[in-house]
């Protein structure tokens, strides 16, 4: 068994994002005791384990939407978690990209501007914005739906929508909570290669969070979280794809 801070890099390659020591507490709940746990630029790590078991919490505070208790979260070596709302709203919109297991897109917005929403409200002007949006388009498979509504879009191309605008800002690192959860197996595949593929060709870190193997399979390592704690931690074998 590998310590979670193993992480199973080559000596040339650094941490992107490292969690030290990780505690948080929600009333007499203990979510988070004592994690350590870091990913490397080009890097995909999955955290797993049950329900309950911690591992949204772990995401919400090394993405900064939560403050840990105890511990450090650092991003290329500068420490987040002591900054104040502002600066890590800041911080989400401009380094970090998210997925959702339920793309959270915005139903009266076509796909376009859900994916340019980020630059938007990093205060890039509107016909820039939608321009660099649409950039993702062709590389993502969806080419020609540019103007389509989320409700006019399958799951899997909406799921693909929410990667673009994952990816819109050139973020360090994005992290996909149960990416797949709410689609068929083909369209999760097809939404996860293409995670992988473009987090890697950009340079970025990319955390997932999913009770499913065949997701945490198209990682390169998997982390198991239970009571808050980090159980075991390895490399993933090759499975062919």
């Amino acid at each position: 068994m590998r310590a979670a801070t193993d992480p199973v890099l080559s000596p040339s390659e650094r941490p992107v994002l490292v969690g030290t020591g990780l505690r948080k507490r929600f009333g007499s709940t203990v979510a988070l005791d004592g994690i350590d746990i870091a990913v490397a630029a080009g890097e995909a790590l999955a955290v797993t384990g049950p329900s309950g078991s911690g591992k949204s919490t772990l995401l919400h505070c090394l993405a900064g939407v939560l403050r840990p208790d105890a511990g450090t979260v650092e991003l290329d070596g500068e420490r987040i978690d002591t900054l104040g709302e502002q600066r890590r709203s800041a911080l989400r919109r401009s380094r970090f990209g998210f997925v959702f297991q339920s793309g959270h897109l915005l139903a009266e917005l076509p796909a376009d501007e859900n994916v340019a929403l980020p630059l938007l409200l990093g205060g890039v002007g509107r016909r820039a914005a939608v321009a660099r949006a649409r950039e993702w388009f062709p590389r993502l498979g969806l080419a020609g739906l540019e103007r389509r509504r989320p409700g006019e879009l399958s799951g899997g191309q909406a799921q693909r929508v929410a990667v673009a605008r994952a990816l819109v800002t050139g973020p360090r690192v994005v992290f996909a909570d149960e990416p797949t959860g709410a689609l068929d197996q083909a369209s999760g595949a097809e939404v996860m290669r293409l995670l992988r593929e473009t987090t890697r060709a950009q340079g970025a870190a990319l955390l997932v969070v999913t009770h499913d193997p065949a997701v945490a399979a198209w990682c390169d390592r998997v982390v198991e979280v239970r009571d808050g704690r980090v159980t075991d931690a390895a490399a993933v074998q090759e499975v062919g794809r």
